[in-house]
């Protein structure tokens, strides 16, 4: 008993949860190809010869802006990825374009970087100009990326 080694664990929370098929909506997320998706399509078939609707799926990935499709039986059950929002005031931009963040205890983070897109521009534009702002990170299955941008009044 003394050889077994317990340093770490984990809450036993999942990165995922199952939702039946026909209960998944635009706008929603799930997972497509191994990848969390945001549903952009979603069309139902009818029952055919072999008894089930089918349900076809097309998503972006919420990182990479991939489209993924997929076409499942709509009793059948898909994963669905847990995901966060948080924003964070951005205090810093550094030369490597990592972002430094600051969350509403006080607490800083600088292991993001600022996303290769439109978004990132207008965050480099806004902290040269010295506004002050916020970034919403979104965060599914241990990955992150800034995904918004709001004005602090």
């Amino acid at each position: 008993m003394a050889d077994e080694d317990f340093h770490c664990g984990d809450s036993g929370a999942s990165f995922t949860y199952p939702m039946q098929c026909s209960a998944l909506r635009k706008n929603g997320h799930v997972m497509l190809k191994g990848r969390p998706c945001k549903i952009i399509e979603m069309s139902t078939s009818k029952t055919g010869k072999h008894g089930h609707a089918k349900v076809h799926l097309v998503g972006l990935d919420l990182f990479t802006q991939k489209k993924f499709e997929d076409i499942c039986p709509s009793t059948h059950n898909m994963e669905v990825p847990n995901t966060t929002r948080k924003d964070y005031q951005v205090c810093n931009v550094d030369c490597d374009g990592f972002l430094s963040l600051m969350n509403d205890n006080g607490d800083t983070r600088e292991d993001l970087k600022v996303p290769d897109n439109n978004l990132g521009e207008e965050i480099r534009k806004k902290f040269d100009d010295g506004e002050n702002f916020l970034v919403t990170v979104l965060k599914a299955l241990n990955e992150e990326c800034v995904v918004g941008i709001k004005t602090l009044t």
